[in-house]
């Protein structure tokens, strides 16, 4: 399989069968062995019948239901675990983003990219409610991640099959793929993709998101630097406290023994007292967690490590093999 798109769908019947259509007509010029992986997150409008009719009349069609509404990230973590392309395209399910962008995204990663992700230049959204959330949301991933892109939101890219396949998503994740990607070692650009307004339907974004988003960014930084090596950051923290809280109990000590003053009634006693037993605390969450992450990695015989390439010799020259 050359290449498998995603495409969540929630409460979209007015727009699947058009959807189709546009995809059905770029995929099948493309040349390429394709799936078209439909995900019904839930929806109560019809719109897995309008699935299980596209996918009793094109055999391109794969088309999966969840329980109950899941959300968008775990739309697309179920439609990566069942795709097969060494090449997957992301995209939404309400047709503002552009089926025709697909062969451009595909020549970007023949160029060697790992990540092509989408940026809606000319965004067709509300200012104060959609864009310039996304703006300041963006600006704040990009220092916070330190992967600057214009457009984390925009659910059009094309990934590597493998790394897809190989990111655990949940939460807002979605968003942070990039982020994600470039964590594992990947290469990333960034292309000008067409957006277009909702002509049918009913948007499911708005700013009650914001929260979550700014959430799940705490814990891509966390995993990101920590995962690994949690003692790193509760145990820096552990010493900090600590070191303060001895250091004004030692001088409070100090005056209470060789200068005769009490020190019974004095917050700062308190403080010192408290900081130390907090350090403590700090210090024992931190070697808490390195036994759980030593217990996760090698219970599940998980690397710590992607490999990239191995390079072996060959009968009469090498052979140099990609990781799948």
């Amino acid at each position: 399989m050359d290449l498998s798109v995603i495409v969540p769908v929630y409460n979209e019947v007015e727009n699947i069968d058009l959807l189709h259509g546009e995809l059905d007509a770029v995929l099948r010029t493309s040349g390429l062995a394709y799936e078209l992986i439909l995900v019904d997150d839930g929806s109560r409008d019809g719109s897995f019948a309008r699935l299980q009719g596209l996918a009793a009349a094109d055999p391109h069609v794969v088309v999966i239901s969840l329980s109950r509404n899941f959300g968008q990230t775990a739309a697309l973590a179920a439609g990566l675990a069942y795709s097969s392309g060494a090449d997957v395209v992301l995209m939404d399910g309400d047709r503002q983003n552009d089926p025709a962008d697909i062969p451009r995204l595909l020549e970007q990663r023949r160029a060697g990219y790992d990540l092509v992700a989408g940026w809606r230049q000319d965004r067709q959204d509300s200012w104060l409610r959609r864009r310039l959330p996304s703006q300041i949301a963006n600006r704040l991933i990009g220092i916070i991640t330190g992967v600057r892109l214009h457009d984390y939101g925009c659910t059009l890219k094309l990934l590597r099959g493998d790394l897809a396949r190989s990111l655990r998503l949940y939460g807002e994740m979605h968003r942070f793929i990039p982020a994600l990607i470039d964590d594992l070692g990947g290469r990333i650009v960034e292309l000008p993709v067409h957006h277009r307004p909702r002509l049918a339907g009913v948007s499911k974004y708005g700013l009650s998101r914001t929260i979550r988003v700014l959430l799940d960014l705490v814990t891509v930084k966390f995993l990101s630097l920590y995962s690994t090596r949690p003692i790193h950051i509760f145990g820096v923290a552990g010493l900090l406290a600590t070191v303060v809280g001895l250091v004004i109990t030692g001088w409070l000590g100090f005056e209470r023994v060789f200068l005769g003053q009490p020190i019974g009634g004095r917050p700062l006693l308190l403080l010192g007292i408290l900081l130390t037993v907090m350090g403590m605390q700090f210090i024992t969450m931190g070697l808490l967690g390195e036994l759980l992450v030593r217990t996760y990695h090698e219970s599940q015989s998980k690397p710590v490590y992607r490999i990239e390439q191995i390079v072996t010799g060959a009968n009469n020259g090498y052979e140099q093999r990609r990781d799948q």
